[in-house]
């Protein structure tokens, strides 16, 4: 199973978050998820506030960061297209979407 979390404000980041790790650590051995942050709120407050445990499947809006003038820093990722186009083609591969 493959799970996209949508976070686009600080407070769906951190359900995200929450959600990311109780998914990851449901036992399920064939899941995989991903969280997808946009908007100018929700990634300041990623970039501000690092979370050691999911970071590294944390993909980063590009078209926000542009916006901020701001960059992300591993083990967060970027994304190669901004959030909406991303999400929607993960969706058109099978990914579950959940907006947090």
């Amino acid at each position: 199973m493959r799970i996209v979390l949508h976070a686009s404000s600080p407070a769906s980041l951190e359900r995200a978050r929450s959600n990311a790790k109780n998914a990851a650590g449901a036992g399920e051995r064939a899941v995989e998820v991903r969280i997808v942050v946009n908007g100018a709120a929700a990634v300041s407050s990623l970039l501000d506030q690092a979370d050691a445990a999911v970071d590294a499947m944390t993909w980063v809006c590009p078209n926000t960061l542009r916006g901020l003038k701001r960059q992300a820093a591993a083990p967060l990722r970027v994304l190669e297209e901004g959030a909406v186009l991303a999400i929607a083609r993960l969706q058109q591969a099978g990914w579950h979407y959940i907006h947090a």
